[in-house]
């Protein structure tokens, strides 16, 4: 497990540091986001613990540019802030994860296997097609139209479960499960991860193929 963590209390990443050094997972740190937007570019990492408030460079605006510049390595993302709004914010900058401060090692350590796991693919490589979208599965790689779409490792593993199960309904109680397990964020997080979603998707296309079914789930649609 190779891990970076960016983190400007010294004493936090002290704790985050022997935590995983005690697994035998390889580390490499940053303290403030101008450093750790570099070293999360050059290097490949299993997964990014990051804080939300940093010199230099914030943990959104840095989170932001992971992904505009096409880096796909999960991220978790450490804040102090708890209110709705901000964790919105957080996620719609492409973050996949968050826990709040004080945070516990055992549950950070869970969600942050949880994120590599998932990143790293549970099935064997193929492509799978439905109307417009090709998914790569070994590439992590989503074209519509042929036009390669900048998703999030976590609304990759949504849209995954969706084109596997389309045209069918796969509803929010299987999304949280597949994603997050026995430690689900709550629903807003998910509702912020399909609005991601249908902006990655269908934004940039006449016909929208993303369909809510209210109070049930998502589906996909070919359209005509």
């Amino acid at each position: 497990m190779k891990l970076l963590i960016i983190e400007d209390n010294h004493d936090v990443a002290g704790i985050l540091g022997d935590f995983f050094e005690a697994q035998d997972a390889d580390l490499d740190y940053a303290a403030n986001g101008e450093l750790g937007l570099s070293l999360a570019l050059a290097e490949d990492f299993d997964a990014i613990i990051l804080d939300l408030m940093l010199p230099k460079l914030d943990g959104l605006s840095l989170c932001r540019a992971l992904r505009e510049q096409g880096c796909t390595t999960p991220v978790l993302m450490l804040t102090a802030l708890d209110n709705k709004a901000d964790l919105m914010t957080g996620f719609d900058s492409g973050a996949d994860d968050y826990l709040g401060k004080p945070f516990d090692l055992d549950e950070l350590d869970v969600r942050i296997k949880a994120l590599i796991k998932r990143h790293r693919g549970k099935v064997a490589q193929a492509t799978l097609r439905f109307g417009e979208l090709e998914l790569d599965i070994a590439r992590h790689q989503v074209k519509r139209r042929g036009m390669k779409l900048p998703l999030t490792p976590t609304t990759y593993q949504i849209l995954l479960m969706l084109i596997k199960n389309a045209p069918n309904v796969v509803t929010r109680e299987q999304l949280i499960e597949e994603i997050w397990g026995q430690h689900p964020p709550g629903q807003d997080i998910l509702r912020s991860h399909v609005y991601q979603l249908r902006n990655q998707l269908d934004k940039p296309f006449e016909q929208p193929m993303l369909v809510t079914i209210p109070k049930v789930g998502l589906r996909l649609e070919q359209g005509e």
